[in-house]
């Protein structure tokens, strides 16, 4: 039997394609298929804005509605892009994705962390004693460095030895409420990590 070059290149390739196809296990045959109850489905949503850049994407955030399921905690379970938004209209970027890591992360450390001056080693400390510590710090600190007028004796009531820089975990409202803290304080340096 004479067989030409084309003819045998495409019985070689008809064959490779049915023994690769052939071994996967493909059926045909019509299957039946269950609709999965939604896993927002007992979710209460609610309306944000990304945190991490000055863009201003608008996220929905579902979290468990204990009205809605007994079993529900109240923690977020999802978040999403918003397709009602008119900056993002539902697209999210990658760390947009990942949101929900800040909120939802067994990876954190459930107590703070301390570790003392000249020390290699961190050890756990209670919220009570940290939030102390820190107030004590910031309040000595202030107090040292505090000036009500400036060489010109101007009223500057401000601090030049403290600094904040505030994280990108946070929201506009959270971000706002730090903000207005730390001018209380008299801080004049305050930055925000999400536009650096």
């Amino acid at each position: 039997m004479k067989q030409s070059r084309r003819a045998f290149l495409k019985l070689g390739a008809g064959a490779v394609v049915a023994s690769a196809f052939g071994g996967l296990g493909f059926n045909l045959a019509p299957v039946q298929a269950y609709a999965q109850q939604a896993k927002l489905q007992w979710t209460k949503q609610t309306t944000t804005i990304c945190c991490y850049c000055a863009v201003g994407c608008g996220l929905i955030v579902s979290a468990g509605d204990p009205a809605r399921d007994p079993k529900a905690n109240g923690r977020a379970v999802n978040v999403e892009g918003d397709p009602d938004h008119p900056i993002n209209e539902g697209g999210v970027c990658a760390k947009g994705a990942a949101l929900l890591q800040i909120a939802e992360n067994d990876q954190r450390p459930p107590k703070p962390l301390y570790r003392a001056p000249n020390s290699t080693e961190w050890k756990e400390v209670s919220w009570d004693w940290a939030l102390g510590e820190i107030a004590v710090r910031i309040k000595k600190t202030r107090d040292a460095s505090f000036m009500q007028k400036n060489a010109a004796g101007e009223t500057v009531n401000r601090t030049e030895a403290m600094a904040s820089f505030g994280s990108a975990a946070i929201d506009n409202e959270e971000c706002w409420a730090l903000q207005a803290m730390m001018r209380s304080l008299g801080l004049v340096f305050i930055e925000h990590q999400a536009r650096l």
